[in-house]
């Protein structure tokens, strides 16, 4: 009898375990993703079945939460209506769009309804006091409004010093907002930084949690990966930034400190980029606050600085950051930089920049010489051998792990935000990104382009090529898992 017990208990579990490789099999199929994607998932979940089957469910397929992605789709009509009612509120706004920037610019404003917006004012930040001194500034100036959204908080340093200026902020009736990623910022959560900003006024929300309880509804790898500030719906801040003095952040992490960019921005495109703050604001909370901006634009920038803000996301038309870099980078006929501290791209991006460097394009590839993940690095290195191959110049930033996100294409424009060049950023990530069409913009960021190369080692092919099998070995298993990173 218990023999018979065992055998049928034996064969339940091999049809319960059959039949969820094979419904999981069936999911992956019928999804359509790319097909690298698609067939990476597939090889997980045959080669370690039940880890490979319990890493889909958790991490497989976009699951914002119901409640999360029901406010997302109704809140779309409300913010286009909005932001078209504001931009025709603007003096001055018909201006001719760049001949290479347009194709980029219409693909954004179809999928997304952004504008492209002139006459902004743009400082440039490139070190950490510089930064966090003019936004300190800024915020106890501050009459109406602070909102600030990041990734990451870490308490500490000059960090600190934004906390004191947020509560005072607060303690005399401005308007102070705080998104925080529940995993970026978790040590934060676990301080006691939460309860000192909320005891002083700060609407401080948690964004994306996550948690055992919420595995099965939400997919817990989604974050939130904007670094924005926005006060008095007057200036903004946006860049690669996290809220960290890189002094006191990640030390034993051996990679040196964070170098980042931070832009200070006046102008039209402010009140676009509070409207992105307040969107992400009500997709968490519930609460509106779109129409409590009366704004009236800024008469004294007379400059023609153009912008335009390219957020992404899992959401309908998300995926416009990729497709702009994609237009960039074969449109690009001189010279093309791509800054970016992650680098795991998919085939298009790589086909890409071959194609490029291929038609005689300076394609340089600028990454830090060490980063805090050593799987992202040999996922990274494994596509050296085919750009180096093409004549795509990769150089290794040796003065800290150089965190700045852009793209400078041609002399002509940037993409600068918060996007790595990888699927996480591209795909699932919630990030944003600006589109700059300035002449004067771009000779700073390539100067600034070419400060990162003189601190910079350039890989050579032929001493590439010599690394160890060990090396190989694991960049080539890290690549076939490159899509699931």
């Amino acid at each position: 009898m218990n023999d018979y017990l065992d055998t049928l208990i034996g064969w339940l579990l091999f049809a319960l375990h059959t039949s969820l490789v094979l419904g999981v099999t069936f999911r992956v199929i019928m999804k359509r993703r790319p097909v690298g994607v698609s067939l990476a998932w597939l090889a997980l979940i045959y080669a370690i079945p039940i880890l490979g089957v319990a890493t889909y469910i958790l991490f497989g397929e976009v699951r914002l939460g119901r409640k999360r992605g029901e406010r997302a789709k109704a809140m779309y009509r409300p913010y286009a209506d909005w932001i078209n009612v504001l931009v025709e509120r603007f003096p001055g706004q018909r201006f001719t769009v760049s001949e290479p920037v347009r194709p980029i610019y219409e693909l954004v404003k179809a999928r997304l309804n952004m504008p492209m917006l002139s006459g902004n004012a743009l400082t440039l930040l490139q070190d950490t006091d510089g930064i966090l001194s003019a936004m300190q500034e800024d915020i106890r100036n501050a009459r109406s409004s602070c909102y600030l959204e990041f990734y990451i908080w870490h308490a500490g340093g000059r960090a600190d010093d934004i906390a004191f200026e947020l509560m005072a902020a607060a303690r005399r009736g401005v308007d102070c907002r705080v998104l925080l990623d529940s995993v970026g910022s978790a040590g934060f959560f676990r301080s006691h930084w939460p309860r000192r900003l909320r005891a002083a006024g700060v609407k401080l929300v948690e964004v994306l949690p996550v948690g055992p309880l919420r595995i099965l509804f939400e997919r817990q790898d989604l974050r939130m990966h904007r670094k924005l500030v926005v006060i008095d719906d007057d200036v903004a801040y946006a860049g690669s930034m996290n809220m960290v003095d890189p002094s006191c952040f990640k030390q034993d992490a051996g990679v040196g400190e964070w170098v980042d960019i931070m832009l200070r921005i006046r102008g039209p495109i402010v009140p676009i980029l509070w409207s992105l703050f307040v969107w992400d604001w009500e997709m968490e909370t519930g609460e509106r606050l779109l129409e409590q901006l009366e704004y009236h634009p800024i008469s004294c920038l007379d400059n023609q600085l153009k912008m335009q803000l390219l957020p992404s996301g899992p959401f309908m038309g998300g995926d416009a950051i990729q497709q702009s870099l994609l237009t960039a980078i074969y449109q690009s006929s001189r010279r093309l930089v791509l800054i970016t501290p992650y680098f795991v791209p998919d085939d298009s991006l790589v086909a890409a920049l071959c194609s490029a460097a291929d038609r005689g394009v300076e394609v340089q590839l600028v990454l830090p010489a060490k980063n805090d993940s050593r799987m992202v690095n040999y996922a990274c290195n494994a596509f050296f051998d085919e750009l180096l191959a093409a004549g795509v110049e990769i150089h290794w930033y040796q003065a800290g792990l150089l965190h700045t996100k852009c793209v400078l294409v041609d002399h002509q424009f940037a993409l600068v935000g918060t996007v790595n060049l990888d699927r996480r950023s591209l795909w699932l990530n919630f990030e944003m990104t600006l589109l700059i069409d300035d002449g004067q913009v771009m000779g700073e960021l390539l100067h600034l382009a070419d400060n990162y190369l003189m601190h910079s080692k350039r890989v050579s092919w032929l001493e590439w090529r010599k690394r160890p099998l060990r090396q190989r070995i694991l960049e080539n298993l890290f690549y076939l898992l490159s899509p699931l990173l």
